[in-house]
């Protein structure tokens, strides 16, 4: 509706040329302030939803993120040999070992390395006083001699070990593998095979195996 007062005061109708009662141009007003605060509250509602689908999508998006890089521990990588045996819990004897010796860092080197890992139940089988002797810091050179005939170069996976009567060890002696009753290095018997590294592979045994004097 579009009017107009005129000068005696009265409001004409523009579009229809004829005078119109006050209280029409009022309801006239009134509907008019309605559809403008409705209009208002409208686009309001649509500001608000389009701010929540903004957020929904960031959080999504951090979400996706996230799952992508496997979060702050995953994004770490795999563990090398040395954080492997560390993290099994059942290998504490052996790393201690490992750190006596001074082969840490060998150990975390590029390699790959293939380890026959005893646990702490095969170190347990020791005659009484041989580890602790081989512990003594005048004794690191037998104890990293011990050691290294447990580390083979290159990563051989058990299938792998299935095709071989022997492999030539860190050490530079050659191990003993037979496949009849089982798998068994030097006579200790394969427990779990296949635990890869970021650096190579470890094998599990139930026994410390020792080269030869």
């Amino acid at each position: 509706m579009n009017f107009s007062v005129t000068e005696a005061g009265f409001p004409f109708d523009e579009s229809r040329g004829r005078f119109l009662p006050s209280d029409w141009v009022q309801h006239g007003e009134v509907l008019k302030n309605r559809a403008e605060k409705l209009k208002g509250k409208r686009m309001k509602m649509t500001k608000l939803r389009n701010m929540t689908k903004l957020a929904a999508f960031g959080l999504l998006s951090v979400g996706l993120a996230a799952g992508a890089s496997g979060g702050s521990d995953s994004s770490m990588g795999p563990k090398d040999i040395v954080d492997t045996a560390v993290s099994a819990g059942s290998f504490n004897t052996l790393v201690a070992a490992v750190k006596a010796a001074g082969l840490v860092d060998t150990l975390r080197g590029e390699g790959p390395f293939t380890v026959f890992a005893p646990t702490d139940e095969a170190f347990s089988k020791l005659p009484v006083g041989t580890l602790d002797s081989l512990l003594k810091p005048e004794n690191r050179g037998r104890l990293q001699s011990i050691l290294t005939y447990h580390v083979v170069s290159g990563k051989v996976m058990a299938a792998d070990v299935m095709n071989l009567k022997s492999a030539k060890t860190v050490n530079g002696q050659a191990i003993t593998i037979s496949t009849g009753d089982g798998v068994k290095v030097d006579g200790a018997k394969v427990l779990k095979t296949d635990i890869e590294t970021s650096n190579g592979v470890i094998h599990v045994i139930d026994s410390v195996i020792l080269p030869r004097e």
